[in-house]
């Protein structure tokens, strides 16, 4: 007898639906074809057990299992339920009428208990696309598949519960989530809050108009001024994220692995790896496509502390992704996309000592020593760097100030308000959506300069010798500082403000 169950693949951060054919007729065997890897070969030991152990045998017959489309390969040990069901409809261990109108993912314990896999809301997006009726899956991961609509979704402990089910006695009902509801669950007090840091008045400034026009970031200051305790407080002032954004990240979580008994991730991620990661861990890749750091980042902040210590070729990388806001990744038999449109947040020490153009600490380091510091970091990686600010320690008086610092909240207001003025300006441009995306095209247009504004940068590129690549950094930055301020134009105090954010620039950093 020939049945059809229906699975999925996923690959990148979208999913394929994968047709099961399970045929069995006379004779002995188990043949399983369409690409399946070890892990999807080792599922006919899971299911037998699974099966044994609840009263139900896999049948003694030829049993031929094809995967198709057979030329895609198939990974991983989430296919268990979806051949088990398969099987048994096609032994009459259970009525055959309506497998096929659902998607059946889960991978099998030895007593036919779930446990969670990857890649959920995608597969249940993917199955509200083609038309199906239901999703079962583990119960672990009923949340993630439950805020897709017009999807009946099960979560099932156990394999005799989806048995039951095909067989009419149904003790397992659709779970339902209100999609909007759990996404406007909002944090009003974030774990780290602008009103615990004391002092750093200008480095909050900063991080308020980097957070404003989605601008990336470098902190540079010796060890112990605050960089890291800066950086973790930035998520908590960007403004909330929209509907489709939440789906966006969740997906990628969810492809990952990452989702953890949480339906919409309504909060932007943080992430901050360690300087030893490498270039797969963190653009992405590998044999078993996953998502890299810069992609688990999408929509929120990837925060590189100590700069300088990340391998060069690791920081090399990111340069397309900073540009393109997605990572491709190519290998001989896919090609997979990932998105990537991350605020970049770096941190480093002026110097290998820690301490270079600090009065209070002797230099340490000589002038080699200093050079090949630096020159880990790239002109052009610095060149999407639209924000440089030197972070100094907080002095006592301001360490033991009893007065309580404005808050995240408030500041995320202000954020807001200049976001909300940036996508009213760039409504009608599919790409950009914020200042720092502005082209070269697009800078000329949005942000023309008066004669004296003109002058004021003039004179201090010269005098300041600022490269060629801070002129339109500067131009980006002053936009945003005139959207906090809700002026139309970009008047010469903004400028001013913007050309103070190059530290790296100026003569004797990086040259």
């Amino acid at each position: 007898m020939l049945i059809k169950v229906f699975g999925s693949a996923v690959f990148g951060v979208e999913a394929t639906t994968i047709t099961v054919e399970v045929n069995i007729d006379k004779g002995i065997g188990y043949h399983l074809v369409g690409l399946p890897d070890n892990a999807v070969k080792e599922s006919s030991y899971r299911i037998a057990a699974a099966l044994k152990n609840n009263g139900y045998q896999l049948p003694g017959k030829k049993i031929t299992i094809n995967m198709a489309p057979a030329d895609l390969r198939k990974e991983g040990s989430a296919y268990d339920l979806t051949l088990a069901i398969g099987i048994l409809a096609a032994s009459g261990q259970i009525p055959s009428e309506d497998v096929d109108k659902y998607i059946i993912m889960g991978e099998l314990s030895l007593d036919g208990s779930l446990q969670p896999i990857k890649g959920v809301l995608p597969i249940a997006i993917k199955a509200k696309e083609e038309g199906f009726k239901g999703f079962f899956l583990p119960k672990q991961n009923v949340k993630e598949a439950a805020i897709v609509s017009g999807l009946d979704v099960y979560g099932i402990e156990n394999v005799t519960e989806i048995i039951d089910f095909f067989n009419g006695n149904a003790t397992v009902q659709p779970t339902v989530i209100n999609t909007r509801e759990e996404f406007y669950k909002t944090l009003d007090f974030p774990e780290f809050d602008f009103a615990d840091v004391k002092g750093q008045e200008s480095i909050k400034r900063c991080m308020e108009i980097a957070a404003a026009g989605g601008h990336n970031i470098i902190l540079i200051g010796p060890p112990g001024a605050g960089k890291t305790m800066l950086a973790k407080r930035l998520p908590s002032i960007l403004p909330p994220m929209t509907l489709k954004e939440a789906l966006e990240t969740t997906k990628i979580h969810s492809v990952a692995g990452k989702i953890k008994d949480v339906g919409l991730m309504n909060q932007r991620p943080f992430r901050s790896p360690h300087h030893t990661i490498s270039n797969v861990a963190l653009v992405g890749g590998g044999s078993f496509p996953q998502p890299g750091e810069i992609s688990m980042a999408h929509n929120g902040v990837l925060f590189l502390d100590e700069l300088p210590e990340f391998k060069r070729e690791v920081l090399e990388v990111m340069r397309q992704p900073l540009e393109d806001r997605e990572v491709t990744i190519s290998r001989a038999k896919f090609t997979i996309t990932y998105p990537s449109s991350f605020m970049l947040v770096a941190s480093m020490n002026p110097s290998p000592g820690g301490y270079f153009n600090d009065p209070d600490a002797p230099v340490s380091s000589s002038p080699h020593e200093m050079q090949r510091y630096l020159s880990k970091i790239s002109g052009p990686l610095l060149d999407r760097i639209d924000i440089h600010i030197e972070v100094t320690p907080v002095p006592f008086e301001k360490l033991s100030d009893k007065q309580v610092a404005e808050s995240s909240v408030e500041i995320r207001k202000r954020v807001t308000q200049a976001r909300e003025i940036q996508t009213r300006r760039f409504e009608h441009l599919e790409n950009t959506h914020y200042n720092a995306q502005m082209s070269t095209k697009q800078i000329r247009e949005y942000c023309e300069l008066d004669e004296t504004s003109l002058l004021l940068l003039k004179t201090a590129m010269e005098r300041l010798n600022l490269s060629a690549r801070a002129y339109d950094r500067i131009l980006k930055v002053s936009r945003t500082i005139a959207d906090l301020d809700s002026s139309p134009n970009v008047e010469p105090q903004h400028i001013s403000e913007a050309i103070q954010y190059r530290s790296l620039d100026r003569e004797g950093w990086l040259g």
